[in-house]
C-alpha cells in the first residue's frame, strides 16, 4: 500500500493574502495531477462522482497516483522563504523524475505586475519519497 500524498510548497516570503495562497495552491495541485495523469496515460480514466473524482478501474498496475485517488487525495502544505529554496525543491524532484508543477503568477492582483513564482506541487507520491524532498519543511 502506497499511502500517497501531494506536497504543496508555498513561498511564505511573499506574504500573499489568504485567497491568493488558496488560488495558487489550487493551480499547482491541478497542474501536477493533470501532468501525472497524462504521463501515466490515464487522463481519460478520470471520472466525476458525487463528492469528487476517481480513476476508473484499469488493468494497469497500481501507482502512487491511483493510490492517492483511492485513499482520499491527501494534500500537505509546507513553506519555504525564498524563490531559490522553491526552485531547489523543483530541481531535486526533476532529477528524480518526479513532477513538480511550479506556478508563476502573472502579477496582476499582487506583485505589482511582475510575474512571480509563488508555489509548487509535487505529484502524488508515497509518503517516504515525498518526505525525502519536503519532510524538513515546516507546515504552512
Amino acid at each position: 500500500m502506497y499511502k500517497s500524498k501531494m506536497m504543496i510548497v508555498m513561498r511564505r516570503d511573499l506574504k500573499m493574502r489568504k485567497g491568493k495562497i488558496a488560488a495558487q495552491a489550487g493551480h499547482a495541485c491541478i497542474d501536477a495531477v493533470l501532468m501525472a495523469l497524462t504521463r501515466e496515460g490515464r487522463l481519460g480514466d478520470l471520472e466525476m462522482i458525487s463528492g469528487g473524482m476517481e480513476l476508473k478501474p484499469t488493468d494497469k498496475p497500481a501507482s502512487s497516483l491511483s493510490d492517492w485517488f483511492t485513499h482520499g487525495c491527501a494534500k500537505i502544505c509546507v513553506y519555504v522563504d525564498s524563490e531559490d529554496a522553491l526552485l531547489e525543491i523543483a530541481q531535486k524532484a526533476e532529477e528524480r523524475g518526479i513532477i513538480a508543477s511550479v506556478i508563476t503568477d502573472a502579477g496582476m492582483t499582487e506583485f505589482h505586475g511582475i510575474p512571480t513564482k509563488t508555489c509548487l506541487a509535487l505529484e502524488p507520491l508515497p509518503a517516504e519519497i515525498a518526505d525525502e524532498l519536503t519532510g524538513s519543511l515546516p507546515l504552512y
